[in-house]
């Protein structure tokens, strides 16, 4: 499997590529990394240093990609945070290039936004560019809950609504929606799940809340669903081994007592994830 993988770069820790082409290598997948910033670390620190990468940047790598010949190779585009809309016109352009060469090749979009507790925390114009152009024009999304109530105008809580939520997602375009982060009022405490929905059914995952915020976690975990999903087309196994994965990681980095994702030392529960939630059908 080849993933051409359009994200964000960083010298220290694990957000955007940083985050996703390792864990993909790991489970047997080519990347090809093309980067939209090259910073030293994740903003999340308040200071950082390095270029954002202009987009007619991005977009001569994505050509020069094409110019070898390997788009009929490539099975999936991945794109994350979108810092810009003229960012966004790149992607869209190299998915329209890409499903040219290769009409099987699907294109997964992670549709950050924000989250429940910070609220939005990109450009104004990005959400409207993701709900209008981006997302109609992808295969799988993988929201956050409150990113999915933002995508769709609606207010996802219980499982009826999210269920409800990922219906008018699907509706705009892709085919597969995994909700990273769903918080149910009526869920057991110090728990959280990850919902997975198709035209083929929903699944639900429950593990426990493990306490900390971990930059790059909803990168990992788009990029685990993404090529799990890509291999084998079951949603239901490919939520299973991706809640396995990202939970051993998180819970790692968690014992390690450091801010950055441990992805590193956590390699092995992406080759062989014990697969130690059940996956329960809702649909």
């Amino acid at each position: 499997m080849k993933i051409l993988s359009i994200q964000s770069a960083v010298a220290y820790g694990h957000v955007g590529n940083s985050a996703a082409v390792f864990p993909l290598q790991r489970i047997g997948v080519e990347v090809l990394p093309v980067y939209t910033v090259n910073f030293s670390n994740h903003t999340g620190y308040g200071a950082w240093r390095g270029p954002l990468i202009s987009p007619a940047d991005v977009r001569d790598v994505i050509t020069g990609i094409e110019e070898r010949g390997v788009f009929g190779e490539i099975d999936v585009v991945l794109s994350g945070y979108q810092g810009s809309e003229g960012i966004g016109d790149v992607i869209l352009d190299a998915v329209a290039r890409v499903k040219a060469a290769n009409p099987a090749a699907v294109y997964s979009c992670d549709p950050v936004m924000g989250n429940a507790k910070s609220g939005c925390f990109v450009a104004p114009a990005i959400p409207i560019l993701l709900r209008e152009r981006v997302v109609p024009a992808a295969d799988i999304i993988t929201p956050n809950q409150f990113e999915l109530g933002f995508l769709t105008e609606t207010e996802p809580s219980d499982l009826d609504s999210t269920l409800a939520s990922a219906d008018a997602a699907r509706a705009l375009g892709p085919d597969v929606v995994l909700v990273t982060s769903v918080e149910r009022p009526d869920r057991p405490a110090d728990t959280i799940e990850m919902l997975a929905v198709t035209g083929d059914g929903a699944w639900i995952v429950q593990t426990p809340h493990i306490p900390m915020k971990a930059n790059g976690s909803g990168d990992a975990t788009a990029a685990l669903f993404t090529a799990h999903y890509r291999a084998s087309g079951d949603a239901a196994a490919a939520l299973a081994k991706t809640v396995s994965s990202v939970w051993d990681l998180l819970q790692t980095t968690y014992e390690s007592g450091q801010r950055e994702l441990q992805l590193v030392e956590a390699q092995e529960f992406y080759a062989h994830p014990r697969l130690q939630f059940e996956v329960t059908r809702v649909r």
